[in-house]
């Protein structure tokens, strides 16, 4: 079985990360109203970016990692701005 991560753009501008194994029935079912309460509010939503891994437990990983990002990088990485994200990625000194 394949696993995905998700970004979606919500209509509101929110990002919203997950997961899931059938990308396009977890789309359809967060614009139904039956993904997650924080999408049911700010319907319709639009899969931004995704990307697929082989096991649940690579897919949970890459999401716990996007929803420490920042928006900036979130976006970045929807653009596809190898440049961007890598300059976002780099770690601030205190």
């Amino acid at each position: 079985m394949r696993w995905f991560t998700y970004i979606l753009h919500c209509a509101d501008g929110a990002f919203y990360v997950g997961h899931c194994h059938d990308i396009d029935e977890r789309e359809r079912r967060h614009n139904a109203g039956d993904g997650a309460r924080f999408t049911a509010k700010r319907r319709p939503v639009r899969v931004a970016y995704f990307e697929e891994f082989a096991t649940e437990q690579e897919s949970i990983d890459r999401e716990l990692q996007w929803k420490r990002w920042s928006r900036a990088k979130k976006e970045a990485l929807i653009a596809g701005n190898k440049a961007l994200l890598h300059a976002l990625a780099k770690r601030r000194k205190p």
